[in-house]
């Protein structure tokens, strides 16, 4: 809890610059008793005295009183900053957080970083890596203005644009019976055990996927990461199921791995980049929103 306010900074800082209690009532339009009692408060909470006082004699800062004053005015100073509306939106023009879930980040985040800062030359562009529940957070919130993801866990309060269809694929040992096809059907890996990520909107969906077919496949691992997926797939503990494609056909410790097409239209996923209704209106984001979609389209 913070004790000082604001208002009796701006007390502080009146009464030094003035030199006199009543030159800095007059000054604040408040009664000089009103002032005095502030100071006194200040100064009891700080068990310092910020100036000295003596009747018939200017009001002098101590010692201690001139280091105080020199963070109050910062204070005030970035106050005033804060309290200014048109400084606010010349400051938040300028910049733009994209938001990527996890899976697709590592597919896409330098070439969307690049178009960004292309297309905006100047701006300030962060980005931030998380998973769909964060994402849909942290829009909401302001800390994420566009997000890159799969439409799972938003509502009516975001704004979609569709930027691309991904079929998912199985991860698996090269010389596993279904390797070598073109395509393999979810009832197929319905009867294997199957590597699926932790996040809790993935692994319902994928599940969901094989409840349309009337499957119940035992889910063997739940994995964060998509190299941890592709290491178990290729050294044959379960099938990998994701969205999230790779043009290595070898796992991370170089084990062979394949990867393979899940046939069913029903399982193809819309890539979306969604934006909170409310944060439409930001001049940045039809830009940066045309940035994204251009890059997507030259893949």
């Amino acid at each position: 809890m913070l004790y000082l306010t604001l208002r009796q900074f701006e007390y502080v800082s009146a009464v030094a610059h003035s030199g006199s209690l009543s030159a800095a009532a007059s000054q604040l339009n408040v009664s000089q008793p009103s002032l005095s009692v502030a100071i006194t408060q200040v100064e009891r909470r700080l068990a310092r005295k910020l100036f000295i006082r003596r009747r018939g004699a200017p009001v002098e800062l101590t010692d201690f009183g001139r280091d105080y004053l020199a963070q109050v005015e910062e204070i005030i100073s970035l106050a005033r900053q804060l309290d200014d509306p048109a400084r606010n939106q010349r400051a938040t023009a300028g910049r733009l957080t994209l938001g990527l879930f996890e899976d697709l980040a590592p597919l896409h985040i330098g070439r969307l970083l690049n178009a960004l800062r292309s297309k905006l030359p100047g701006a300030e562009i962060r980005y931030r890596i998380a998973d769909f529940e964060t994402l849909a957070r942290d829009m909401l919130q302001s800390r994420i203005d566009l997000a890159v993801t799969f439409d799972l866990g938003l509502d009516a309060s975001f704004l979609r644009r569709p930027l691309a269809s991904i079929q998912p694929h199985a991860l698996m040992r090269v010389d596993d019976p279904l390797a070598g096809l073109q395509e393999v059907s979810l009832r197929d890996l319905g009867q294997r055990a199957l590597i699926l990520f932790e996040e809790g909107l993935s692994v319902r969906h994928v599940l969901g996927l094989f409840r349309r077919i009337g499957a119940e496949p035992v889910v063997r691992h739940r994995v964060q990461a998509l190299e941890v997926m592709r290491s178990l797939a290729a050294h044959g503990d379960g099938i990998g199921i994701t969205y999230a494609g790779s043009k290595s056909s070898c796992a991370y410790d170089g084990t062979p791995l394949a990867s393979v097409p899940i046939a069913e239209d029903f399982a193809r996923e819309p890539v979306i980049l969604a934006c909170p209704l409310d944060g439409a209106k930001s001049a940045i984001l039809n830009p940066a929103s045309q940035a994204i979609v251009e890059a997507f389209s030259r893949e």
